[in-house]
């Protein structure tokens, strides 16, 4: 994978346009064929199958879901719903109907949304029973009175849950997770971007000569998939995951957005509020009574894990979300570029955010060592007076990540100080 930025973005949306046509669910061939064709860009990544009626904490794994076409034929014999044409125009988890009804009858059925007449909305009904098809409202205004043929090809029964994982081993044991979601039809931004970038930073990370820590890269599908996978890996994370982030909505290029974890003071809220402080300043903060994905799951009690979200748009803010319209035009190679930009920045945070000592007790001679002019004038280079501020909070208690904050500087830039006076003898790594 290039990692530099000249195509990066447009690869993100090229994938993103490949992997657009599919009907994903929470179960079936959507979500399998979804995570083969990211397998490929991950040749390492992992699928597991776990069966319908598997206890995963207080839920329970639900029935199979597959479609192979569905429509209706309107009185004149024309076909006016298609799934074929959209897939968002098929209620999820609708169970099979093929039946002739008047149009009061199929009104009972249909979804729409009359603030939105040009827009098919995404409906789901994933733990009940029940059927129905979703069209613009200017569609469904036009309907005519008399009879409606209606059909559902699908299958509703026992089957399996899919879901994936990499884990790309680093220095230590402790883990950074990254965690995102593939059950969604054809939505862009609230769908694909996740999986597109999260492809891409797993691809990065990979890349790297040497890692600090273990990442885990997640692929599941939203509410019960990080259910299952929580139940399933519960001791290993709580022991070992220090940091993480739920991906989603993260490829338009209106806004950047953060929602933190629960507690709101987790290593992965420092770093993405310092990231964004510094690269989106302007971006917006929501809380943790926002929360509406699956940090609601590994930030609830008895897992507390310290899982925060970085976003473009928020989900359920932008006029789009949930409906046709957040098709690939929504999403751009600059925004998908930009949230990789974003999150790769917070991993790099990560990576470099320790606590260091001085090695020696007072203020060090810099001159004698060349990083100090022994010339004394009135102004001070910006680089001496760094090293000196750097000096000044290297106690042992303070860490880059904090040093960064009191000079108001990026942490990623004051890294390559930090390096020199340690190569100088002047500072140890007081986590090692």
């Amino acid at each position: 994978m290039r990692i530099t930025d000249v195509n990066l973005g447009q690869e993100m949306h090229d994938l993103a346009r490949t992997l657009f046509p599919i009907c994903r669910s929470l179960t079936g061939n959507g979500v399998r064929q979804t995570l083969e064709l990211l397998r490929k860009l991950m040749p390492e990544l992992r699928l597991y199958e776990v069966e319908s009626g598997t206890a995963a904490m207080d839920w329970t794994v639900p029935d199979e879901w597959n479609i192979r076409d569905a429509y209706v034929i309107a009185p004149d014999g024309r076909k006016i719903i298609d799934f074929k044409a959209s897939n968002l125009h098929v209620v999820g988890y609708s169970e099979p109907v093929d039946k002739v009804l008047s149009l009061d009858e199929l009104q009972k059925h249909l979804h729409s949304l009359p603030e939105q007449p040009d827009a098919i909305p995404y409906i789901t009904s994933y733990y009940q029973r029940r059927w129905g098809f979703c069209l613009t409202q200017r569609l469904r205004d036009s309907l005519e009175d008399g009879n409606y043929r209606v059909v559902i090809d699908t299958t509703l029964g026992p089957g399996n849950l899919t879901y994936a994982d990499l884990v790309i081993p680093g220095d230590i044991a402790k883990e950074v997770l990254i965690s995102t979601y593939v059950c969604h039809p054809s939505l862009a931004n609230n769908e694909l971007s996740g999986p597109v970038v999260t492809t891409f930073l797993a691809r990065w990370v990979k890349s790297l000569d040497r890692r600090r820590f273990t990442y885990r890269f997640v692929f599941v599908p939203e509410t019960i998939g990080s259910i299952v996978y929580i139940s399933r890996n519960l001791r290993a994370l709580k022991e070992n995951v220090v940091a993480g982030f739920n991906v989603t909505c993260i490829g338009d290029d209106r806004c950047y957005s953060y929602l933190p974890s629960r507690d709101g003071d987790s290593w992965s809220d420092r770093a993405a509020l310092h990231v964004l402080q510094h690269m989106a300043p302007s971006f917006h903060r929501y809380t943790f009574l926002d929360r509406g994905s699956d940090e609601r799951q590994y930030c609830a009690p008895g897992v507390d894990l310290p899982i925060a979200s970085v976003m473009r748009s928020k989900y359920g803010t932008y006029p789009e979300y949930h409906t046709s319209l957040d098709d690939l035009s929504l999403i751009t190679p600059n925004g998908l570029l930009g949230g990789f930009g974003v999150l790769r920045r917070c991993l790099e945070v990560l990576e470099i955010d320790r606590r260091h000592e001085a090695t020696v007790v007072c203020e060090p001679q810099m001159g004698k060592r060349g990083l100090y002019s022994t010339l004394g004038t009135a102004q001070v280079s910006e680089a001496v007076k760094t090293r000196m501020d750097i000096l000044a909070y290297c106690d042992g208690r303070h860490s880059l990540l904090d040093i960064a904050g009191v000079l108001g500087r990026p942490a990623w830039e004051l890294s390559e100080y930090f390096g020199e006076l340690t190569d100088h003898g002047l500072i140890r790594d007081a986590d090692a």
